[in-house]
Parts: C-alpha cells; structure tokens; sequence
C-alpha cells in the first residue's frame, strides 16, 4: 500500500523492547460486536438465536483471551447495534462482560456514540455495569496495566465532523512514548485509503497514523468498523479485526467473525495473530443453469453446507431449466428451507428461464376451464418472461404430482 512504513524504517528507528521480567504483553483487540443487532432475512425463530449468538461470543473471547495470556480485551466501537436497546440485550450483555476475569474497554461509535441518548449513559447500563468493564468516554490517557497507554477516540455523534484519531493523537500522543511505555491507540471509522469517500471530513488519516508510529508517538492503532479482517499496513501496526460474528454476507465482508491476539513484547514490531470465533455465515450463492442436470448438482451444494441452522444464504440463479427442472427445483429449496436460518433468493440476481414444451403440459393433465389458464400462463412465461407466470407453472406441476 502507498505511504506504509517500511521494516526497514522501522529497524533505522531503533526499538523500544519492553522489560517486564521476560514476560510478554498482549491484549485482545476486537470491535463491532452490535450486540441487540437484528437482520430482516431472519424469521421470527432463528433471529432470537442470532441475537444470543452475539452474546455468547463473549465468552469465547474471555476463554482465548485466557489462554494466550492477554491483559485487558479492547473493543474498538459499536459495541451496541445502537443507543436504543431492549433492557434485556443490555443487561445479558453486561452479566457476559462481567463473568470474564479480565478488564474490558469499550469505546463508543457510529452505532453507539456518547450523545445524549447514549446507552452508556442509560441508567440500566450504569446500574449494572460490572467492575472489569471500563467505558472510553474521553481522549484522556488510560493505562490498562503497568507500562501501557492506552488512548481512546469515541464517537460523540453519528455525524463527526473530524478526524478524531488524529484529534485524540494531537491532543496526548504529541511526544514519543516514554522509553519502556506501549502506547495503543483505540478508534473507530474507515482509514482513508480504504474509503470510497475521500471527502468524508471523518475519515482516519492514514498519513498520520504512520506518522505517529515512525515518531514513536504510538506503537499499535487498534481500529472498529470495518467488519472485514484487514492489515491496513505492510507493517502491521494498524489492523482492523473484524466482527466477531458476522453481520453481512460474505461477498461484502471478507473473513469476518475474527478477534486478534496482539503482542506488544516489542512495540517496534507488533505481532499480530487472528482467531476466528464467529459460529454463524452469511453466504452467496451463484449458479447458472445450463441443463436439467444442474439442478442435483445445485441441492447437492446445499445438502453438504454444514451447521445449516446457524447458516443463511442468498441465491442468485441463472440460465435455463424445463417445468420439470424447475418444479425438482422449487421443492428442494422448499425442504432446505426448513433447516437453514434463512435460504433465500437474490432477487436482482435471479434470471431464470423455464421453458414449457406441450409433453410437460400434458403432464399436468389438466383440463376444462384451468386448461386455457395454464396455456396463458404458458405464453407469459415463454414471450413476457414473466417470472410470476414461471412460478405458478412450476407449483402447479408440484401440485399435479410431477414431482414427489
């Protein structure tokens, strides 16, 4: 990526290796959490499930987080889907946060900034917040443990007008961390090398994130929003982690349902691992149909999917089929359906054609005064394309007991 800092720049800037009696520092670096997050695909039985599996997360985050000897776990904004949640999503989420021994930093976002609604403010919140749990509602310098700082850019609005890592880092990162001090800067919002919006006034500089590294006026920039894992630099001191379970499909977020383990034993040189922890997918499925043939080759696909109840998938289907493929079609989706979290079609990415000769028509063997509604529906399928008139062939040919 243009403008990194390089290895070797960083080797000409000598290191700021940590003394702590050979012990390593780590901490767990994870964002976009959206707990009481709802999606429209799902029904009324499995989005209960998906909100209970953005909390449980939680706990698979305190157990990595154990077992790689982490410090503090630090959740770099949209910890909430919003400011406006259920007593039972905040509550559930806080008695997860509070069953893990370790500290835990939230930093306010876009979906949970610290305006006047915020939830953090929320007397249900306050009243139940556990000890470990510590909100970043300033830019002041907080330290986790002994020999890091750790300095906060939350989110006051939806709508800031700034850049407010570069603000938080002008305001208490103006001079290079103190020999033996790891400083961490926590963020939120799109680096803008990474944005489509250039002009966007609060978009992250990544210019002066490597600054302040190469200067030494931070070592590690742990940043939220993007649900997509992603190294933003060659040299790794910038990462966003993804969300822990996914939100989107996966043609739009890219290894999502990750955390981060990041050792700071060396703040010159960050070492970065992933884990995944997300149970739940989001996938797209694009086929064209080029024969009859297809369609068993299609429901195998969908068979094989493992974990189907924690699985939601779109389809976009193009090319040919006969009413028979069709209709073979149309019920093995109809039987999938009962087992995935939710299996529909893309709609702006259906084409499918079906094709009627008069054998199939025969075969439905109807006759009075459905016969000329069926040869309707037949032209409309075949000269308007009309997918509506497809459909009702292909139930009609179902409901016949052309295919069982």
């Amino acid at each position: 990526m243009d403008g990194d800092v390089s290895l070797a720049r960083y080797a000409a800037l000598g290191t700021d290796s940590l003394d702590r009696d050979g012990v390593t520092m780590r901490f767990l670096h994870t964002a976009d959490w959206q707990l009481g997050m709802t999606r429209h695909f799902l029904d009324d039985d499995a989005q209960p499930r998906y909100t209970a599996a953005r909390v449980e997360v939680i706990g698979r985050l305190g157990k990595i987080a154990a077992e790689q000897g982490c410090e503090f776990i630090l959740v770099c904004g949209d910890v909430f889907e919003s400011n406006h949640l259920s007593l039972r999503v905040i509550k559930r989420s806080l008695e997860a946060m509070g069953a893990l021994d370790i500290p835990i930093y939230l930093l306010p976002g876009n979906h949970d900034p610290l305006d006047a609604a915020s939830v953090y403010r929320n007397q249900a919140f306050v009243s139940a917040c556990p000890a470990n749990v510590h909100v970043l509602d300033g830019t002041d310098v907080v330290r986790p443990v002994e020999g890091v700082e750790l300095i906060g850019a939350p989110w006051f609005s939806k709508h800031p007008n700034r850049d407010l890592v570069a603000q938080a880092l002008n305001q208490h990162a103006e001079e290079p961390a103190a020999q033996g001090i790891v400083r961490i800067v926590a963020g939120h919002g799109i680096v803008d090398v990474l944005s489509p919006d250039r002009d966007d006034a609060s978009v992250i500089s990544f210019s002066d994130l490597e600054a302040a590294v190469s200067q030494r006026r931070a070592h590690y920039i742990a940043l939220g929003d993007r649900h997509s894992f992603t190294n933003v630099s060659d040299s790794g001191f910038t990462w966003y982690p993804s969300a822990p379970e996914v939100t989107d499909f996966d043609d739009v977020e890219i290894n999502s349902g990750h955390v981060l383990v990041v050792d700071m034993a060396d703040p010159s040189a960050p070492k970065v691992e992933s884990h995944a922890v997300g149970q739940w997918r989001f996938i797209t499925l694009r086929e064209e149909f080029s024969s009859d043939h297809d369609v068993e080759r299609v429901l195998t696909i969908l068979r094989e999917i493992p974990d189907k109840e924690r699985t939601v998938l779109r389809y976009g289907f193009t090319g040919t089929l006969s009413l028979v493929a069709k209709a073979r079609l149309d019920a093995g989706l109809e039987s999938l359906a009962e087992v995935f979290a939710a299996l529909n079609p893309w709609r702006r990415h259906m084409d499918l054609a079906v094709y009627v000769d008069d054998e199939q028509l025969a075969d439905l063997g109807v006759g009075g005064f459905i016969a000329p509604a069926v040869k309707e529906l037949n032209e409309l399928a075949r000269e308007a394309e009309d997918p509506a008139a497809r459909d009702a062939l292909s139930l009609l040919y179902r409901l016949s007991g052309g295919v069982r």
